[in-house]
């Protein structure tokens, strides 16, 4: 099977093409390198460089590969930018999709696993954030990703397209060649990371006055490599769960304070912290119930503990100090 990635050379996308690669899978590239790398494209993969916002470049990948299936993680993703720049995160988050979707039907490609985000939900209502829970998302970001997960049932719908969504909590980690390369990095971990490794600024704390067990922001951290094998598994089941949705999250949360703390047991260096005023849009606790992935995916991540995730990523930041080709 042929499988086309969206995104293949970001952070996520890359870890997913790897991992197809390693399961037999015929893997096609297609990223715009305004945020991923080169360098990052897995050996065995075919690149294209390609904007999905641009329908004549997606023609062209499309009339140049036999594509059996589609992994769509091409996005806009920054939450503060979406506040900022919202122009920016619909077009290519919903018109780009849009383009996606069309290039797929015209050339007969029925099958697509989306990439979308806890951001839909908005404010948690419970411990634990089910499927079922309501979706008010407090952010263009998180609002696109809904958006677009409302246009998949329509087109299922209407033309048969078979479609999961993977709605994933916050990616972390790092596989033997494959990291977060971001600029500028938002992400909390590499932050947190680069302060150890540069022994330079300290990292900021957005908001220490959440409800919170000690103020600042609960998220759940999930192990980039078991977010890929999930998107494998959602391929494999897409003939019997095709139209459904599915959390990819560790089912406990870390707060932000907890998170700087783990790193610095991992690298031994006592991390400079400072406090800054919280960022618009970032509800206090996102903690994911992942027991339907679990149930019907067979979906169990390999890496449940922060330690061994930010561990991951400390080993390759050694590796990659100055990121993938700077």
């Amino acid at each position: 099977m042929e499988v086309l990635v969206t995104g293949g050379a970001g952070y996520v996308g890359s870890v997913v093409a790897e991992e197809l690669l390693k399961e037999g899978f015929g893997v096609i590239v297609l990223d715009n390198l305004q945020e991923g790398h080169h360098d990052a494209v897995p050996e065995g993969a075919e690149f294209m460089v390609a904007d999905i916002t641009v329908r004549q470049e997606l023609e062209k990948v499309f009339a140049q590969n036999r594509i059996d299936a589609v992994m769509h993680m091409a996005a806009e993703t920054v939450v503060p930018v979406s506040m900022t720049d919202t122009t920016r995160h619909f077009r290519c988050n919903v018109v780009g999709g849009l383009n996606l979707l069309d290039a797929m039907l015209e050339h007969d490609v029925r099958r697509l696993i989306f990439s979308s985000s806890a951001a839909v939900y908005g404010e948690p209502q419970a411990d634990e954030i089910g499927e079922d829970h309501p979706k008010v998302p407090l952010n263009p970001y998180g609002e696109t990703k809904l958006i677009f997960e409302r246009i998949l049932e329509w087109y299922g719908r209407a033309y048969q397209l078979k479609f999961i969504c993977l709605r994933y909590f916050n990616a972390a980690g790092a596989s033997r060649r494959l990291g977060e390369d971001h600029q500028p990095e938002t992400h909390l971990i590499p932050n947190v990371l680069r302060a150890a490794l540069d022994r330079s600024a300290p990292v900021t704390l957005f908001g220490t006055d959440y409800p919170t067990r000690d103020g600042s922001c609960v998220r759940d951290y999930v192990h980039v490599i078991d977010i890929a094998r999930a998107h494998i598994l959602a391929l494999k089941r897409l003939e019997d769960r095709s139209g459904r949705a599915y959390n990819l999250g560790s089912g406990g949360g870390h707060s932000v304070i907890e998170v700087v703390e783990v790193a610095r047991q991992v690298t031994g260096v006592d991390i400079p912290a400072k406090v800054s005023a919280r960022r618009p849009g970032d509800p206090a606790v996102l903690v994911a119930s992942s027991a339907l992935a679990r149930q019907e995916l067979g979906w169990k991540p390999e890496y449940e503990g922060l330690e061994g995730i930010v561990s991951s990523s400390w080993r390759w930041m050694k590796e990659h100090p100055r990121g993938y080709s700077r």
